[in-house]
């Protein structure tokens, strides 16, 4: 655990201070008068237009008679069915979806085998070629409890050894992004194992990754102090990285990158800030919420199949009156989707085939009650513009807890697979280079005259 320190005290002058700070709140109805879109978001949940993009589409409505109604989510990469791309390579029996996925966002077609196989290569040769001592002088160091600023540490740290860190041209971003493709997982998986040495006085046992495996495959070796997995967890890590690699343009951390990147910065710099994103509850950290929520329910509803006593301490919840207070059954509902998220529906199947071979019939049955009557309890309760649903969040973290992954690993896993959607916006919005993205901000404070020192009065 972190040592307490001054930099991490709060002191009463600083209390003191903060209630000035939260004393500047904005009048809520002002929002309503200039019809500002908070969140760059309408009042029924649709996104701004502030860009276009090539890399993914999200369907969550389709218009009929002229109108727009929801429909199931669909997602596409480079147009392309994600459901297909998912069921092309587990038909053809590969671990590699996630470098396959990774091959198209970036370059816009699938890849041939020949082009696959030299894609691979190159993720390998990237990961043989991480400095000399990075993992003991950048990684292990100065452990974090958090791996996600542990990781965004290490990025920043590449910066310094590489001699073009600021050349933007296509090629050398390319470069770029291909190395932390590669070189995520280390960064994870080791930030995890530096972590559980120094801060939980644990063992520390640390393996390179293998040139013959894929991305989903490494993680598991890596992580695990026998080097073995089942050919079905690799199939559904696999998947999850596939499902997780891109969301488009839209999104929080997506944006952010495109947003960073058009000030015209590094993409050590670009990508950081994305992690910083991405690390937020709201975004890639929701799967602990969900965990973290479920682990409520089990110690509180004596009966998991008993769905009055589900629905009853669900609506607790919904009340603020159990769990954190916030009202959020998490993991339901999504920004985009209304009827379905396609991710989930994708990932559900796989779910359950890993719940079989875990042994975890009974909690899959418990994730599938509550997916259901908490729809329907929001229905009833919200004052909602589109429909409900379970959201990929809501299974992932029981994967991965399955898996026998840490907690601490599931919002950089995320980040794992992310970085090959951040990689492919960040290399769009410089093929593209246009204005630097500065949306416009309306300021209602009132004008006040400048007071001398000498007559200001004290509260």
């Amino acid at each position: 655990m972190a040592v307490p320190n001054k930099f991490s005290k709060i002191t009463p002058e600083i209390e003191t201070l903060a209630e000035l700070c939260t004393q500047n709140r904005i009048d809520p109805e002002l929002y309503t008068k200039y019809d500002v879109k908070r969140g760059l978001r309408d009042i029924n949940g649709k996104g701004v237009l502030t860009g276009l993009t090539q890399i993914s589409e999200i369907l969550s409505s389709k218009v009929v008679d002229g109108k727009s109604v929801p429909c199931d989510g669909e997602l596409y990469y480079r147009g392309i069915d994600v459901r297909d791309l998912v069921n092309g390579f587990i038909k053809e029996n590969r671990f590699n979806g996630f470098e396959e996925a990774s091959y198209l966002l970036l370059f816009g077609k699938l890849p041939t085998e020949g082009d696959l196989h030299g894609f691979m290569r190159i993720l390998t040769d990237y990961r043989n070629a991480l400095p000399k001592n990075f993992v003991r002088d950048i990684i292990m160091k100065k452990p974090s409890d958090d791996i996600m600023n542990n990781i965004s540490r290490g990025i920043l740290n590449l910066y310094a050894y590489d001699s073009n860190a600021n050349d933007t041209s296509i090629p050398n971003v390319l470069r770029q992004s291909l190395e932390l493709i590669s070189i995520f997982p280390m960064l994870a998986v080791h930030s995890y194992s530096a972590k559980k040495y120094y801060n939980d006085r644990g063992s520390l046992i640390i393996h390179r990754p293998q040139p013959t495996l894929s991305t989903a495959e490494n993680i598991l070796y890596m992580l695990r102090p026998d080097n073995s997995y089942t050919e079905l967890e690799a199939r559904i890590l696999d998947i999850s990285l596939v499902l997780h690699a891109e969301h488009g343009g839209g999104n929080n951390s997506s944006f952010t990158t495109h947003v960073v990147t058009s000030s015209g910065t590094d993409t050590y710099s670009a990508i950081s800030a994305a992690m910083a994103s991405l690390k937020g509850p709201k975004h890639g950290g929701a799967n602990i919420k969900v965990m973290k929520m479920f682990a409520e329910i089990k110690r509180n509803v004596k009966d998991w199949n008993d769905e009055d006593e589900l629905r009853a301490y669900l609506r607790k919840i919904l009340h603020k009156e159990a769990f954190d207070g916030s009202g959020v059954i998490y993991g339901m509902g999504h920004a985009v989707y209304s009827i379905s998220d396609p991710r989930a529906r994708i990932f559900k199947g796989y779910v359950e085939k890993l719940s079989v071979e875990k042994k975890k019939e009974n909690e899959f049955a418990l994730y599938s009650n509550i997916e259901k009557i908490a729809a329907e309890l929001i229905a009833e309760e919200r004052r909602i513009y589109k429909g409900v649903s379970a959201n990929i969040d809501f299974y992932s973290g029981f994967v991965y807890s399955m898996l026998n992954l840490p907690v601490e690993l599931y919002t950089p896993l995320f980040a794992i697979s992310r970085i090959s959607g951040w990689s492919a916006h960040r290399i769009e919005e410089l093929t593209n280079a246009g204005k630097i993205i500065r949306p416009a901000y309306m300021c209602v404070q009132e004008r006040n005259k400048f007071i001398p020192l000498d007559e200001r009065d004290e509260e």
